[in-house]
Parts: structure tokens; C-alpha cells; sequence
């Protein structure tokens, strides 16, 4: 595993959840970092705090980016004020709401894709002549699902889809990637509480019955997948690419 000790990374949806502990993890491990978010600040001012205590580098910034001129100039702000980039964490994403087959309009059905894959398309587009800039490679790390695995929850159809599309464009890139150097995974986390995801889309009820059928007898927390992607970044002059991490608790096992 490869130290990460001054490597640049820039990572998407930072705000909360996932996005912040990995954020938090990466700099606690050595990481200079920018932070993307689309709402709220907060999150993003504790890293900063964080990384200068340490001392590290860290700096934020707001973006649309299923819009390609956001993406662009958000990644362009990450490498100027990092002075290029070593890893790339795609973790924006979201199931939007809710829906069954016959509910599904077809403004829903391009959101949910626009939110999961076109921010995916724009910032790895916009952050490929940095990463093949990398003097030692680099490491690219999808946020995927347990949904795209195993289809998920009834009406999770749509971001169920997405998620599945997320796993095949991280092995496809990883094949597209490789001769320079670049490694591309994807990791799929199961239950996670304490996120935003789960608190606006899953019942306590829901959540109590998932947990009852997980071999582990829990549910994950945002830690649990930060450490892994941590372990992904770190692979920048690795060997694993085109892998998928499951982060479930044995519920899924493959």
C-alpha cells in the first residue's frame, strides 16, 4: 500500500456522510484536499480546520456538477490550488425519492441519471490530463451500491439502475485508464445510517429489517467506507484496478 503523505486529492460531495469521513480520513492519513459541495458549508470548514491543524492543505468549493462548465471549473480550481492530483473521489449521488415503475416521469429518470452518472462523465472528464499528470499514477474511486449489486429496495428502481451503471463504467475505465497509469475501483456500501441518504429515504422500521438479515448484526457507519476508499486511494502505484470493494457487512457476499 502506498503512502498517501502529500498526495493531492480532490473529492465530491464533501458535505456530509460519506464524502466527510472520507475527506477527514484522507487527510488524517497525509492528504492535501479539496472539497466539493453543493449545499452547506459546515462540513466542509471543519476539514479545513482539521487539515490545518495537521498541516495540511485543504480548500472547498461549490459546484452543479451535473452541469459540464461547473464540473470544469471546479476540478480546475481543485488542481490549481493543489498543484495537480493524485486521486479522484467520485462519491456524489443520490436516489432523488422514491419510485415505482408506473410512477416514474421522464424528468426523474434524467435526474437520477444526471445526479449519479453525467457528475461522474463531468468530473472525471475534466480531471484526466491532471490525474495522467501524476508522477507515480493514479487512483480514481467510484461510489457505487449495494443497490447496483443486488437491484435494491422496491422503488429504487431508477438509482438501482445508475448504481449498476457505475460498477460497469468503473471496470470499462479501468481497462481505459490503465496504460497510464491511472487505477480505477469502485466501492458499494450496503446499509449506512447516519446519512443523509438514509435518514430523507429509510423507515427505521426499513432499517431494523435490513439490519436483522446482515451477518455482522449491524449496520455500516461512514467510517467503515471511508477506510475503504482510503485503501483504494492509497493504490495509486498499485496493482487492483477495476475491482469493486463490497462494504455491507456479508449481507451481499460474491
Amino acid at each position: 500500500m502506498g503512502k498517501l503523505e502529500g498526495k493531492k486529492v480532490f473529492i465530491t460531495g464533501a458535505e456530509q456522510g460519506i464524502g466527510f469521513h472520507t475527506a477527514k480520513c484522507l487527510t488524517e492519513a497525509g492528504c492535501d484536499i479539496y472539497l466539493h459541495y453543493f449545499s452547506g458549508t459546515e462540513g466542509p470548514e471543519q476539514l479545513v480546520e482539521l487539515a490545518t491543524s495537521l498541516g495540511r492543505r485543504a480548500a472547498f468549493g461549490p459546484a452543479d456538477l451535473t452541469k459540464k462548465d461547473e464540473a470544469e471549473t471546479c476540478v480546475a480550481n481543485a488542481a490549481e490550488f493543489l498543484g495537480g492530483m493524485d486521486v479522484l473521489v467520485n462519491n456524489v449521488g443520490g436516489i432523488i425519492a422514491r419510485k415505482w415503475l408506473g410512477e416514474i416521469e421522464p424528468e426523474f429518470w434524467q435526474t437520477v441519471i444526471d445526479v449519479n452518472m453525467t457528475t461522474m462523465l463531468n468530473v472525471t472528464q475534466a480531471a484526466l490530463p491532471h490525474l495522467k499528470q501524476a508522477e507515480e499514477g493514479a487512483s480514481i474511486v467510484n461510489l457505487a451500491s449495494l443497490a447496483g449489486r443486488s437491484g435494491g429496495h422496491s422503488g429504487s428502481l431508477v438509482y438501482s439502475m445508475t448504481k449498476g451503471a457505475v460498477l460497469t463504467w468503473s471496470r470499462s475505465l479501468a481497462a481505459e485508464l490503465g496504460e497510464f497509469g491511472i487505477r480505477v475501483n469502485a466501492v458499494a456500501p450496503g446499509l449506512i445510517l447516519g446519512t443523509r441518504f438514509h435518514n430523507q429515504h429509510t423507515t427505521k422500521e426499513s432499517a431494523d429489517e435490513t439490519v436483522r438479515g446482515i451477518p455482522l448484526g449491524r449496520a455500516g457507519t461512514s467510517e467503515d467506507v471511508a477506510r475503504t476508499i482510503t485503501f483504494l486511494a492509497s493504490e495509486y502505484d498499485g496493482f487492483i484496478t477495476g475491482a469493486t470493494i463490497d462494504v455491507n457487512g456479508g449481507v451481499y457476499r460474491m
